[in-house]
């Protein structure tokens, strides 16, 4: 296997991570399973929303997790490319309303 910075492997060891801190990290994984299980929302709805996040943010090892996540909470495939459409609308409107912005300054300098 080529070795690349991001390593599939490293997935398996993010409860890991309390090893250099674990008062803070326990209280960060009691957060974070609190926060996925069954609410307003379903277990499934948090995972689709997890999975499009994971891609908006760009995290390798969240879109793996969430991938397997959602399948196995009974996504589609189409559920699942939906969620990342959806992600992927909101990331490139909130670059294009920004174009406000530039338009706003090229008028300030017009004047």
């Amino acid at each position: 296997m080529d070795q690349t910075y991001y390593n599939p492997e490293d997935l398996k060891k993010f409860g890991d991570v309390s090893e250099f801190q674990e008062e803070l990290a326990e209280k960060f994984f009691d957060y974070y399973g609190a926060v996925f299980e069954d609410g307003a929302l379903s277990a499934k709805e948090k995972s689709l929303i997890a999975l499009a996040v994971a891609h908006t943010i760009q995290c390798p090892y969240c879109i793996d997790a969430y991938t397997t996540d959602s399948l196995e909470k009974g996504s589609s495939e189409e559920q699942m490319m939906e969620a990342v459409h959806v992600a992927t609308a909101i990331r490139g409107g909130a670059s294009l309303v920004h174009g406000t912005q530039m338009m706003n300054h090229v008028k300030k300098l017009s004047m």
